[in-house]
């Protein structure tokens, strides 16, 4: 005789155990706004595998992408930022100074030293805009400024790194002399017949782009990435006129002649060693 079961109750019913999914594995591009595995995109060195969108990286992310493994030997760290203006807004500048150096663990907005590039000895300068949003300072500019001046001593292609906000509005006019000084720096270089790459990244503005990002004898810029003086606000209402689509993209100053030429980040290392090799350093 078949035996009939009583209906099962919610009772019965044992819950499944759901697995959380750590947070972060995960991210929305902000450029396709599709989603991608994080570390897919970090092994791409920071570029959306789908669109090829570059992210922003920091100056450490920068050195170990272009230089060779173990290569890099750090110079001028014992350079210490002051506060000769006393300068306070809603802080201190002594103030925010430590906040971000605890935060990105950087005594400073800027990577120094010498290094190899597909076995290519180079010097190279890379600044942070995880600090400051890469602004210039006096201790930038004096970073970047004896970089020049070691690379002119030891005949070695310098390459430049640029990303910044601009000029550092604390340091004042301190940090607008350091517009002149690089770029005198850059003009002796140049006499001794130095090679200078400089690599445009997102974004590249104020004085920086009005000094030595655009001071290059090559020029290479990121794809898409924002390359300017002002704004595109204030530049509008400058000049009182409509301004084209994209004006101030890799893209747009490439087709105008102030760019040589885009590199994807993952050809960034090859174009800069045929530099080199064409050069004859």
């Amino acid at each position: 005789m078949t035996q009939i079961r009583p209906p099962r109750t919610w009772s019965d019913v044992k819950p499944v155990r759901v697995t959380k999914i750590p947070e972060g594995l995960w991210l929305r591009c902000v450029a396709c706004e599709q989603m991608i595995y994080r570390k897919q995109m970090e092994a791409n060195l920071h570029v959306c595998p789908l669109c090829e969108h570059h992210y922003r990286i920091s100056a450490t992310q920068r050195v170990n992408q272009l230089l060779d493994d173990g290569s890099f030997e750090p110079m001028f760290e014992n350079l210490e930022t002051t506060d000769p203006l006393k300068f306070v807004d809603l802080k201190k500048y002594t103030d925010r100074l430590a906040a971000e150096q605890k935060r990105t663990g950087q005594p400073e907005g800027c990577q120094s030293g010498r290094g190899f590039i597909k076995g290519r000895a180079i010097m190279l300068c890379c600044l942070d805009l995880t600090f400051f949003m890469g602004t210039l300072s006096s201790v930038v500019g004096e970073k970047l400024t004896r970089a020049i001046e070691l690379a002119t001593d030891q005949d070695l292609p310098l390459i430049v790194v640029s990303c910044s906000g601009g000029a550092r509005m604390q340091e004042s006019g301190l940090s607008l002399m350091q517009m002149a000084k690089t770029s005198a720096a850059l003009a002796r270089f140049d006499d001794a017949g130095g090679l200078f790459i400089s690599v445009l990244t997102d974004p590249t503005t104020g004085g920086v782009s009005a000094s030595f990002a655009m001071l290059g004898d090559v020029i290479f810029a990121e794809p898409k990435a924002l390359i300017g003086f002002a704004g595109p606000r204030v530049i509008k209402q400058t000049i009182r006129q409509d301004l084209p689509d994209g004006f101030q993209t890799s893209e747009f100053l490439l087709e105008r002649g102030f760019v040589d030429r885009v590199v994807s980040r993952a050809q960034l290392r090859n174009e800069i060693g045929r530099v080199i090799d064409y050069a004859g350093k």
